[in-house]
């Protein structure tokens, strides 16, 4: 079992969590989503991580195929700014967990990086705070994205025992 901390104060974040082999599927189908809320699935059950391989976060870049772009993000949907479509190149192997599973974490001050229609879309950066005040994480939980929650890497550490 693991615990993830916070870099800066060793507070933990989360209770002890089993590690998944991989990031699991999620349904992306509207039926599946909370009638409430509009949420999809949580991506990670809870008592679980898992690592994600791919990019999550700013920065973007321009997609090299703007005639048939991709998601910006593993899960997430495909986004348009003022330049063109972009797709992320942001932090690897970012912890994936059930967000009830960091309970204690808090958004930022005045809710930075939280933009989103029902809930931030996660990419826009770290949107999650340890109580010590530390950003240390990107919680996804709009209603056309993932619900998922992204430790930092590096702003957050693994305690096993």
């Amino acid at each position: 079992m693991t615990v993830f901390l916070c870099s800066t104060c060793g507070t933990a974040i989360t209770p002890e969590l089993a590690e998944l082999a991989a990031v699991p599927d999620v349904s992306d189908d509207e039926h599946d989503r909370d009638k409430e809320t509009r949420r999809a699935p949580s991506t990670v059950p809870r008592g679980h991580y898992a690592i994600d391989p791919e990019p999550w976060g700013p920065p973007c870049m321009l997609q090299d195929d703007q005639e048939d772009p991709k998601p910006a993000q593993s899960r997430g949907p495909v986004v348009c700014r003022e330049e063109g479509f972009v797709i992320s190149a942001g932090s690897r192997h970012t912890v994936l967990v059930h967000p009830d599973d960091a309970a204690g974490l808090q958004p930022l001050p005045d809710w930075a990086n939280s933009n989103g229609c029902c809930g931030p879309t996660g990419d826009e950066g770290l949107n999650r705070a340890c109580p010590c005040g530390a950003p240390v994480a990107t919680l996804a939980a709009d209603c056309f994205g993932p619900f998922e929650l992204h430790l930092d890497p590096v702003r957050t550490y693994a305690f096993s025992r």
